[in-house]
């Protein structure tokens, strides 16, 4: 029986952010690398990337050889322990592509080992050509690859200047040579081409971006008595100033004429002020369950300084971690975290380049923008978001979000 060992990694550049994924099926006996594949897959997690590149790696090993044993080596703890059996996939974007990558081989022919980040260079170099790529606009070209290079090889491709092109000319010259190593390549800069210097100073022309128009719900009776209202609770419709401020935030966005999508959490009250909007607009209202407000437990309904009286320790852990949880079995930061940055995923691919209006709550609207900055969790609690508020957060073909505004109330004035 052949033996092949698969080298796979993934990365992204945002996390979620532009992705993309390399896998080489390596000869132990020789160290020849026999197969690579690499492929810039959008806006993705690294652990969406990482799976990818495993997938990629074990289909190429079995068009060499079907009945081959395969050693999968990665330095992605996630994807080795759960390959293996011994942690559970409960996320729901991996269980699919686990299950992809469990059918390509029969388990008894493959086997999985965790490797340092140093030692997976290789299949490292080849997620990131592969993300220049993509950010390019292009597809990744294995004759242009430098992924294999030994140190000799690289400073042959440093001497040419250009790295991607130098290492084809290098490889010509070096005809004959077989590479062992992986050492890696000098990035743009390093090679002599920096970003700034391709494209001049300034952003480059990414196209036309896809647009969040975050609108939190108008208020309810809950809203200016500041209780906890979440997904737990009793979902309450909106009062009389609710319907006013829908109304007044409709015929803002209705004078603006640039909503092309609606997008809603599924709670009353956003479902409400969502059809306020549709309904000048002349727009269907599409429901998106991961819009919905954090779970807060035992703890819905009840003001601060009620939860601060009947609950003082799990108050304080719960504004100390984003892991921690309301009493009762409610949402932590974190999960919410999870859930809608998998939803503004999934919008971002469903509406590219659209103007859509997400009207959803508190927690949602900053958990977005505070991934669009890239700022830590604590921020949550240091942004005022009112009732009817406008937020507005752009994406880019690269990956890249832009805070365009933040709890703007001046349609309600």
């Amino acid at each position: 029986m052949r033996e092949f060992v698969v080298e796979a990694d993934g990365g992204s550049r945002g996390n979620p952010g532009p992705a993309g994924y390399g896998a080489a099926v390596i000869d132990p006996r020789t160290g020849e690398t026999l197969a690579e594949a690499a492929e810039y897959i959008g806006v993705a997690t690294n652990n969406v990337a990482e799976y990818k590149g495993l997938i990629a790696g074990l289909k190429a090993a079995k068009a060499l050889d079907a009945d081959a044993s395969v050693r999968v080596r990665m330095d992605s703890k996630l994807v080795v322990e759960q390959m293996s059996g011994r942690w559970k996939i409960k996320h729901p974007d991996m269980k699919p592509l686990a299950a992809e990558a469990a059918r390509i081989l029969p388990s008894s022919q493959v086997t999985y080992e965790w490797i340092p980040r140093e030692n997976n260079k290789h299949a490292d170099r080849l997620a990131n050509e592969a993300m220049d790529a993509g950010k390019k606009g292009k597809r990744w070209e294995p004759s242009r690859s430098t992924a294999a290079l030994d140190s000799r090889d690289a400073e042959a491709a440093r001497v040419v200047g250009d790295a991607a092109a130098g290492a084809a000319k290098a490889r010509a010259a070096l005809a004959g040579r077989t590479s062992g190593g992986s050492a890696e390549l000098p990035d743009a800069e390093a090679a002599g081409t920096s970003e700034a210097e391709t494209v001049g100073w300034g952003p480059a022309d990414l196209g036309v971006p896809a647009t969040f128009v975050l609108l939190r719900h108008g208020e309810t009776p809950l809203t200016p008595e500041k209780r906890f209202s979440g997904s737990g609770g009793t979902d309450p419709s909106l009062s009389p100033v609710g319907l006013r401020q829908a109304e007044a935030v409709a015929a803002a966005l209705a004078a603006r004429g640039t909503i092309q999508e609606i997008v809603s959490s599924p709670l009353k009250r956003c479902r409400e002020t969502a059809e306020a909007v549709a309904s000048r607009l002349n727009l269907d209202v599409r429901i998106e369950d991961g819009l919905r407000e954090t779970d807060f437990g035992a703890w819905e309904g009840l003001t601060f300084a009620e939860v601060r009286e009947r609950y003082a320790e799990d108050l304080t852990a719960w504004l100390a971690s984003p892991k921690a949880t309301p009493t009762g079995g409610g949402e932590s930061f974190a999960t919410v975290a999870r859930r809608v940055s998998s939803t503004r995923d999934k919008l971002l691919a469903h509406y590219p380049g659209r103007t859509v209006l997400l009207v959803t709550h508190v927690t949602p609207v900053k958990t977005v923008v505070r991934l669009a900055l890239g700022a830590p969790p604590e921020s949550l609690f240091r942004m005022e978001l009112s009732a009817a508020s406008l937020s507005v957060v752009a994406y880019y073909a690269d990956g890249n979000a832009s805070l365009r505004l933040l709890n703007d109330t001046s349609h309600l004035r």
